[in-house]
């Protein structure tokens, strides 16, 4: 008669118990965030006042910011993302990205042992036997996984072994359902935005990140693009080292750079003044790179590394921009694809008339609040998919009562097109705390042209003048 293993059975009870836990205190603490900001909007409105109004937000986002820091600190995972997209610069109030931005590479690290049991269950067979050499300290933890440097036998080149958090995919599926209900409640009671769609993508999406075989495949498939079409890659892309990879490890290239939040401090340790001539000149071909590798992987090929937040991207030599982690990646449907270039070519022409044209070719449904509808949604198109902070503001508040958000509701938001969206607030964030405001959709520009006369979508009259004809779902959604 085999005896139990109580430690056994006590951790799969604590396991089931996890999730129930992690909702419990999910809920009670966006609740308490949630009704702080509404018992300040109820305060404010007795108040007339400008500035005591301007300092009252100013103690309510202290407050909320402490707040949702140690509940992404807490919970972990994949509050932890949710951390990485608030603390922008361009998205929240100052307050937030102060507290958040120190959180985003944050993750706790699995012990060593524990990484040990995934690679032998993994590879079968041990670490020694498979490296050469393997750094028991992480190189870096994100949300999912954490990376270590190593070599394998037989190869001189330096790679990073990427391991999956043991129980993270079952813990990260239970946040991302209760935020789900969280955006529905709030999208019917004070943002009319359709929030859920977008809470559904970033699940389906989140879900492919537990996939690092598919994460290879997507690895290999953008490096090939960027390499084919350019005489030199915008960005630098990791190879893949085929026969280490499976679902829960990855084995790739080592990139030797520092991260991008670091460029400042190493530019001050070079001597170089960080606001002089030469850093500027840096920091615009850094973003140059970036964008110019984006604009290529969305407009032309439609398959895109859709998580360039800053823990993702290393300054190299040059200097020369790698882009790392290929976990999320999006690959846009021919219509989404070139109704987004029609869009981009609105956008860098502010050609507010046409706006609504291809708001209903991609899908996106708007109802007007207000008397100037067609530049309240060429404003709505710039706060969604532009990278161009209005002039004189370097924090944009979406949801604030002037904003476009509030004058034209958005009843439906297509789920394709959060990755877009996501990936053009990331780059937007880069771009601000960079100190360099610039336009992608004017950077894009001659690329949407490019691929809407390639479709036949844009022709050219006698006298070479541009004209777009209308997508037939568009001609339907209008009649």
């Amino acid at each position: 008669m085999h005896g139990f293993d109580f430690k056994e059975i006590q951790e799969k009870i604590s396991d089931s118990f996890r999730p129930w836990q992690r909702s419990f205190q999910f809920w009670v603490r966006a609740t308490n965030i949630y009704t702080g900001y509404k018992v300040c909007q109820l305060r404010v409105s007795l108040v007339k006042d400008a500035k005591k109004q301007e300092q009252m937000w100013e103690r309510q986002h202290e407050q909320a910011a402490d707040k949702i820091y140690f509940m992404c600190s807490d919970l972990g995972g994949f509050f932890l993302k949710i951390a990485q997209l608030l603390a922008k610069p361009d998205m929240a109030p100052a307050a937030w990205v102060r507290k958040l931005v120190t959180l985003c590479d944050q993750a706790p690290a699995t012990p060593f042992d524990g990484v040990q049991r995934v690679l032998q269950k993994e590879l079968g067979q041990t670490i020694d036997e498979i490296f050469e050499t393997f750094d028991e300290k992480p190189l870096g933890s994100a949300s999912i996984a954490q990376v270590h440097k190593a070599r394998v036998k037989g190869n001189k080149m330096d790679v990073v072994v990427k391991v999956q958090h043991p129980g993270i995919e079952k813990l990260m599926m239970t946040d991302i359902r209760n935020l789900q209900l969280f955006a529905l409640y709030v999208q019917r009671t004070d943002i009319k935005f359709d929030l859920y769609s977008i809470t559904k993508e970033m699940e389906t999406q989140i879900g492919y990140e537990f996939d690092f075989k598919r994460e290879a495949n997507a690895m290999e498939r953008i490096r090939h693009f960027l390499y084919e079409n350019n005489k030199k890659s915008p960005v630098i892309v990791p190879r893949v080292l085929r026969d280490t990879v499976t679902k829960k490890v990855l084995v790739m290239e080592y990139i030797n750079g520092i991260p991008i939040l670091s460029l400042g401090d190493e530019m001050a340790r070079r001597g170089i003044n960080p606001h002089g001539k030469i850093a500027e000149a840096a920091k615009q071909k850094i973003l140059n790179s970036l964008s110019r590798a984006y604009g290529q992987m969305i407009l032309k090929s439609g398959f895109f590394h859709a998580d360039p937040h800053p823990g993702n991207i290393l300054i190299c030599n040059g200097p020369e921009v790698a882009l790392l982690d290929y976990g999320q990646v999006k690959e846009l449907p021919d219509n989404l694809r070139l109704g987004y270039a029609n869009l981009v070519l609105d956008m860098a022409d502010k050609n507010a008339s046409r706006v609504a044209q291809s708001f209903r070719e991609l899908g996106l449904h708007t109802v007007a609040k207000c008397e100037n509808e067609q530049q309240e949604l060429l404003r709505l198109a710039q706060t969604l998919f532009d990278t161009k902070m209005p002039a004189g503001q370097t924090v944009l508040q979406p949801f604030a009562d002037d904003s476009s958000i509030k004058k034209i509701a958005v009843e439906a938001f297509p789920e394709e097109l959060f990755s877009v969206l996501r990936t053009v607030v990331l780059l937007r964030g880069l771009s601000v705390g960079m100190g360099v405001n610039y336009s992608c959709a004017e950077q894009w520009r001659s690329m949407a042209e490019e691929v809407l006369f390639a479709s036949g979508r844009l022709t050219r009259d006698v006298n070479g003048t541009s004209r777009r004809r209308a997508s037939l779902r568009s001609l339907r959604a209008g009649c």
